[in-house]
């Protein structure tokens, strides 16, 4: 594994839950922390802080354009000014029946943006979560 000292998001001790209490708008806060407590059931995993603002569940490996390989987090959150920001679920396209019926978002390159938790299905959420901690969470050491 590559030395991560020139990596400006890297795992720090500080505390999750914590870093989501203290969120300035209250709807993103409460948005957060229902994901975050989704989060935390559908993977079992204990959360991570990332940098200042992101909080990241589990382990995913990946190797940069320059061939250096990196950990990174299986699924996590930043709650944005613009939108609740929800990393890990859309990887390379992935999960389009389940982001069909998910409610209004739009997608980036791995993330889904989610302006208002309550106009989106749970259930589906959940799924997402689901499956991309299944696809993407691979404990160190294991392949």
């Amino acid at each position: 594994m590559a030395d991560a000292s020139d990596r400006k998001t890297t795992p720090t001790g500080d505390d999750a839950r914590g870093f989501l209490e203290a969120v300035q708008d209250a709807r993103r806060r409460e948005d957060a922390l229902e994901v975050f407590d989704l989060m935390c059931e559908v993977t079992g995993a204990d959360p991570t802080m990332w940098g200042a603002s992101l909080v990241g569940f589990g382990h995913q490996p990946y190797t940069t354009a320059d061939g250096k390989e990196r950990a990174w987090f299986a699924v996590g959150l930043a709650p944005r000014k613009a939108a609740l920001t929800l990393y890990g679920l859309t990887y390379y396209g992935t999960n389009t029946d389940l982001l069909d019926r998910l409610g209004p978002h739009t997608t980036g390159k791995g993330c889904l943006y989610l302006k208002r938790l309550s106009d989106v299905d749970r259930e589906v959420l959940t799924e997402l979560v689901a499956r991309a901690w299944a696809a993407n969470h691979h404990p160190p050491g294991e392949a």
